[in-house]
Protein backbone atom coordinates (compact mmCIF):
# COMPACT_ATOMS: atom_id res chain seq x y z
CA UNK A 1 0.00 0.00 0.00
CA UNK A 2 2.99 2.52 0.96
CA UNK A 3 4.46 1.86 -2.10
CA UNK A 4 1.51 2.72 -4.24
CA UNK A 5 1.46 6.02 -2.16
CA UNK A 6 4.78 6.77 -2.93
CA UNK A 7 4.08 5.91 -6.84
CA UNK A 8 1.32 8.61 -6.69
CA UNK A 9 3.27 10.76 -5.11
CA UNK A 10 5.86 10.60 -7.33
CA UNK A 11 3.87 10.55 -10.05
CA UNK A 12 1.99 13.84 -9.12
CA UNK A 13 5.53 15.71 -8.39
CA UNK A 14 6.58 14.63 -12.09
CA UNK A 15 3.18 15.98 -13.54
CA UNK A 16 3.95 19.23 -11.99
CA UNK A 17 7.19 20.03 -13.31
CA UNK A 18 6.24 18.64 -16.37
CA UNK A 19 3.64 21.14 -16.49
CA UNK A 20 5.94 23.76 -14.75
CA UNK A 21 8.74 23.12 -17.76
CA UNK A 22 6.41 23.44 -20.27
CA UNK A 23 4.85 26.56 -18.92
CA UNK A 24 8.48 28.18 -18.43
CA UNK A 25 8.85 27.17 -22.11
CA UNK A 26 5.60 28.62 -23.39
CA UNK A 27 6.27 32.04 -21.88
CA UNK A 28 9.99 32.13 -23.27
CA UNK A 29 8.81 31.41 -26.97
CA UNK A 30 6.35 34.26 -26.40
CA UNK A 31 8.46 36.28 -25.72
CA UNK A 32 10.87 35.47 -28.56
CA UNK A 33 7.94 35.71 -30.64
CA UNK A 34 6.96 39.16 -29.34
CA UNK A 35 10.34 40.53 -29.64
CA UNK A 36 10.66 39.01 -33.14
CA UNK A 37 7.53 40.91 -34.14
CA UNK A 38 8.43 44.32 -32.58
CA UNK A 39 11.67 43.91 -34.44
CA UNK A 40 9.93 43.54 -37.71
CA UNK A 41 7.98 45.98 -37.04
CA UNK A 42 10.55 48.34 -36.18
CA UNK A 43 12.18 47.62 -39.68
CA UNK A 44 9.00 48.22 -41.97
CA UNK A 45 8.11 51.41 -40.21
CA UNK A 46 11.13 53.13 -38.83
CA UNK A 47 14.12 54.41 -39.93
CA UNK A 48 17.08 55.72 -38.14
CA UNK A 49 18.48 59.10 -39.67
CA UNK A 50 21.04 62.29 -37.73
CA UNK A 51 18.15 64.77 -37.30
CA UNK A 52 17.06 66.39 -40.44
CA UNK A 53 20.40 65.25 -42.64
CA UNK A 54 18.57 61.37 -43.34
CA UNK A 55 22.05 59.83 -42.60
CA UNK A 56 22.77 57.40 -40.04
CA UNK A 57 22.38 58.55 -36.66
CA UNK A 58 25.26 59.12 -33.90
CA UNK A 59 24.02 61.90 -32.18
CA UNK A 60 20.83 60.70 -30.64
CA UNK A 61 19.17 63.14 -32.67
CA UNK A 62 19.82 66.04 -31.18
CA UNK A 63 21.99 69.36 -32.50
CA UNK A 64 24.00 72.20 -31.55
CA UNK A 65 22.27 75.14 -30.89
CA UNK A 66 22.18 77.20 -33.79
CA UNK A 67 23.69 74.37 -36.35
CA UNK A 68 20.03 74.29 -37.75
CA UNK A 69 16.71 72.49 -37.48
CA UNK A 70 15.81 70.06 -34.31
CA UNK A 71 13.88 67.13 -35.94
CA UNK A 72 13.31 63.34 -34.11
CA UNK A 73 16.18 61.06 -34.93
CA UNK A 74 14.09 58.77 -36.58
CA UNK A 75 11.08 58.28 -39.73
CA UNK A 76 8.47 56.73 -38.70
CA UNK A 77 5.53 55.59 -41.32
CA UNK A 78 2.18 56.78 -39.66
CA UNK A 79 0.47 56.10 -42.78
CA UNK A 80 1.64 52.56 -42.87
CA UNK A 81 1.07 52.03 -39.35
CA UNK A 82 -2.48 53.34 -39.09
CA UNK A 83 -3.56 50.57 -41.79
CA UNK A 84 -2.63 48.25 -38.93
CA UNK A 85 -4.26 49.47 -36.29
CA UNK A 86 -5.94 52.86 -36.02
CA UNK A 87 -5.24 52.85 -32.22
CA UNK A 88 -1.75 53.75 -33.01
CA UNK A 89 -1.17 57.14 -31.85
CA UNK A 90 2.94 57.59 -31.66
CA UNK A 91 6.10 56.20 -31.08
CA UNK A 92 8.61 56.07 -28.68
CA UNK A 93 12.39 55.55 -29.63
CA UNK A 94 15.00 56.04 -26.81
CA UNK A 95 19.01 55.33 -28.17
CA UNK A 96 20.66 52.54 -26.58
CA UNK A 97 17.90 50.69 -25.00
CA UNK A 98 14.92 48.47 -25.80
CA UNK A 99 12.45 51.40 -25.82
CA UNK A 100 11.52 51.54 -29.64
CA UNK A 101 7.95 50.73 -29.90
CA UNK A 102 4.87 52.56 -31.16
CA UNK A 103 2.28 53.72 -28.75
CA UNK A 104 -1.62 52.88 -28.41
CA UNK A 105 -4.61 54.01 -26.92
CA UNK A 106 -7.85 52.02 -26.60
CA UNK A 107 -11.53 52.06 -25.40
CA UNK A 108 -10.42 51.44 -22.01
CA UNK A 109 -6.53 50.43 -20.34
CA UNK A 110 -7.66 46.43 -20.24
CA UNK A 111 -7.69 46.52 -24.28
CA UNK A 112 -4.06 46.75 -24.81
CA UNK A 113 -2.77 45.08 -21.82
CA UNK A 114 -2.64 41.67 -22.80
CA UNK A 115 -3.14 42.54 -26.69
CA UNK A 116 -0.20 43.25 -29.06
CA UNK A 117 -0.60 46.68 -31.83
CA UNK A 118 -2.38 44.80 -34.14
CA UNK A 119 -5.09 43.76 -31.53
CA UNK A 120 -3.71 39.79 -31.32
CA UNK A 121 -3.47 38.51 -28.22
CA UNK A 122 0.14 38.40 -26.31
CA UNK A 123 1.13 38.63 -22.65
CA UNK A 124 3.95 41.50 -23.07
CA UNK A 125 0.78 43.56 -24.17
CA UNK A 126 1.33 46.98 -25.79
CA UNK A 127 2.79 50.71 -24.77
CA UNK A 128 -0.40 52.44 -24.17
CA UNK A 129 -1.61 55.92 -23.92
CA UNK A 130 -4.32 56.30 -20.27
CA UNK A 131 -7.51 56.05 -21.67
CA UNK A 132 -8.92 59.05 -19.88
CA UNK A 133 -5.85 60.88 -21.50
CA UNK A 134 -6.25 62.43 -25.19
CA UNK A 135 -5.19 61.09 -28.33
CA UNK A 136 -2.93 64.26 -29.12
CA UNK A 137 -0.83 64.36 -26.31
CA UNK A 138 -2.25 68.20 -25.76
CA UNK A 139 -3.13 67.21 -21.72
CA UNK A 140 -1.25 68.80 -19.22
CA UNK A 141 0.17 65.18 -18.58
CA UNK A 142 -0.19 62.04 -20.06
CA UNK A 143 0.03 58.83 -18.59
CA UNK A 144 1.68 55.81 -20.53
CA UNK A 145 1.89 52.43 -19.73
CA UNK A 146 4.16 49.44 -20.42
CA UNK A 147 4.63 45.81 -18.81
CA UNK A 148 8.19 45.13 -17.05
CA UNK A 149 9.30 42.40 -19.28
CA UNK A 150 11.62 40.09 -17.56
CA UNK A 151 13.53 40.04 -20.79
CA UNK A 152 13.96 43.16 -20.39
CA UNK A 153 12.01 44.33 -23.25
CA UNK A 154 8.73 46.99 -23.54
CA UNK A 155 9.26 49.50 -20.17
CA UNK A 156 11.48 46.96 -18.09
CA UNK A 157 14.28 49.41 -18.74
CA UNK A 158 12.70 52.11 -16.36
CA UNK A 159 14.15 51.24 -13.19
CA UNK A 160 17.49 52.03 -14.63
CA UNK A 161 16.97 55.83 -14.09
CA UNK A 162 17.66 55.37 -10.75
CA UNK A 163 21.07 55.44 -11.39
CA UNK A 164 22.93 58.72 -12.38
CA UNK A 165 24.99 57.68 -14.34
CA UNK A 166 22.95 55.88 -16.79
CA UNK A 167 19.92 59.07 -16.94
CA UNK A 168 23.07 60.98 -17.91
CA UNK A 169 23.81 58.50 -20.78
CA UNK A 170 20.39 58.65 -21.90
CA UNK A 171 18.58 61.96 -21.18
CA UNK A 172 15.86 62.18 -23.23
CA UNK A 173 13.16 60.06 -25.12
CA UNK A 174 11.55 60.77 -28.13
CA UNK A 175 7.91 60.56 -29.22
CA UNK A 176 6.84 60.88 -32.51
CA UNK A 177 3.37 61.32 -33.63
CA UNK A 178 1.73 62.69 -37.23
CA UNK A 179 1.33 65.81 -36.58
CA UNK A 180 4.01 66.63 -34.17
CA UNK A 181 7.69 65.28 -32.93
CA UNK A 182 8.63 65.89 -29.47
CA UNK A 183 11.89 65.15 -27.31
CA UNK A 184 10.86 64.00 -24.32
CA UNK A 185 13.24 65.80 -21.24
CA UNK A 186 13.45 63.74 -18.48
CA UNK A 187 13.66 65.24 -15.40
CA UNK A 188 12.18 62.59 -12.74
CA UNK A 189 12.17 58.80 -11.63
CA UNK A 190 11.35 57.13 -8.84
CA UNK A 191 9.22 54.23 -7.27
CA UNK A 192 5.48 54.42 -6.15
CA UNK A 193 2.33 52.69 -5.87
CA UNK A 194 -0.01 52.37 -8.28
CA UNK A 195 -2.59 54.11 -5.94
CA UNK A 196 -0.05 57.38 -6.08
CA UNK A 197 -0.94 60.82 -6.71
CA UNK A 198 1.51 60.60 -9.43
CA UNK A 199 -1.29 59.04 -11.67
CA UNK A 200 -3.48 62.21 -11.40
CA UNK A 201 -4.16 63.66 -14.54
CA UNK A 202 -4.08 67.53 -15.35
CA UNK A 203 -5.78 68.65 -18.38
CA UNK A 204 -4.49 72.10 -18.22
CA UNK A 205 -1.98 73.98 -16.29
CA UNK A 206 -2.90 75.54 -12.57
CA UNK A 207 -0.88 75.65 -9.42
CA UNK A 208 -2.36 72.24 -8.96
CA UNK A 209 -0.10 70.91 -11.29
CA UNK A 210 2.97 73.22 -10.08
CA UNK A 211 2.68 71.17 -7.20
CA UNK A 212 2.46 68.63 -8.45
CA UNK A 213 5.43 68.89 -10.38
CA UNK A 214 7.52 69.73 -7.40
CA UNK A 215 6.41 66.86 -5.86
CA UNK A 216 8.27 64.81 -8.90
CA UNK A 217 10.99 66.97 -8.83
CA UNK A 218 11.42 66.07 -4.80
CA UNK A 219 11.09 62.56 -5.09
CA UNK A 220 13.36 61.66 -8.62
CA UNK A 221 16.17 58.99 -7.93
CA UNK A 222 18.26 61.51 -10.33
CA UNK A 223 19.19 65.39 -10.36
CA UNK A 224 18.62 66.84 -13.75
CA UNK A 225 18.67 70.19 -15.15
CA UNK A 226 15.52 70.50 -16.97
CA UNK A 227 13.30 73.99 -16.41
CA UNK A 228 9.93 73.16 -15.57
CA UNK A 229 7.07 75.42 -17.08
CA UNK A 230 3.54 74.97 -16.22
CA UNK A 231 2.13 76.41 -19.52
CA UNK A 232 4.33 72.89 -21.13
CA UNK A 233 3.01 69.54 -21.53
CA UNK A 234 4.61 66.58 -19.52
CA UNK A 235 4.55 62.62 -19.82
CA UNK A 236 4.60 59.57 -17.23
CA UNK A 237 6.22 56.43 -18.43
CA UNK A 238 4.94 53.78 -15.88
CA UNK A 239 5.65 49.76 -15.88
CA UNK A 240 5.30 47.40 -12.63
CA UNK A 241 8.13 47.46 -10.03
CA UNK A 242 8.79 44.78 -7.55
CA UNK A 243 9.90 45.94 -4.38
CA UNK A 244 6.44 46.32 -2.55
CA UNK A 245 3.01 45.22 -3.44
CA UNK A 246 1.62 47.21 -6.53
CA UNK A 247 4.61 48.96 -6.61
CA UNK A 248 5.45 51.20 -10.22
CA UNK A 249 8.66 52.27 -11.60
CA UNK A 250 7.78 55.78 -13.58
CA UNK A 251 9.84 57.87 -15.66
CA UNK A 252 8.56 62.23 -16.27
CA UNK A 253 9.22 63.90 -18.74
CA UNK A 254 8.44 67.21 -20.26
CA UNK A 255 7.39 67.75 -23.58
CA UNK A 256 9.17 69.50 -26.25
CA UNK A 257 7.83 70.60 -29.30
CA UNK A 258 10.74 70.00 -32.35
CA UNK A 259 10.89 70.98 -36.01
CA UNK A 260 9.61 67.26 -37.61
CA UNK A 261 6.41 64.82 -37.79
CA UNK A 262 6.75 61.35 -38.32
CA UNK A 263 10.06 62.08 -38.13
CA UNK A 264 10.06 64.48 -41.44
CA UNK A 265 11.07 67.84 -41.00
CA UNK A 266 8.17 70.25 -41.05
CA UNK A 267 7.99 73.16 -43.97
CA UNK A 268 8.73 76.69 -42.84
CA UNK A 269 5.94 78.92 -42.94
Amino acid sequence: MKKWIRRIIVILLLAVFIGSTTYVVVIYHQYQENDRRYAEMADSFTEITVAGSGQPADNGGSKEAGTGPVTAPITVDFSGLKEVNEDIIGWLYCEGTAINYPVLQGEDNDQYLRSSYDGSANPAGSIFVEALNSRDFKDSNTIIYGHHMKNGSMFAVLDEWADQTFYEEHPVIWLLTPEQDFRIDLFSGYTTSAYSETYTIFMGPGEELDDYLAKCLELSDFQADVELDGEARYVVLSTCAYVFDNARNVLHGKLVPVDSAGGVEKPRS
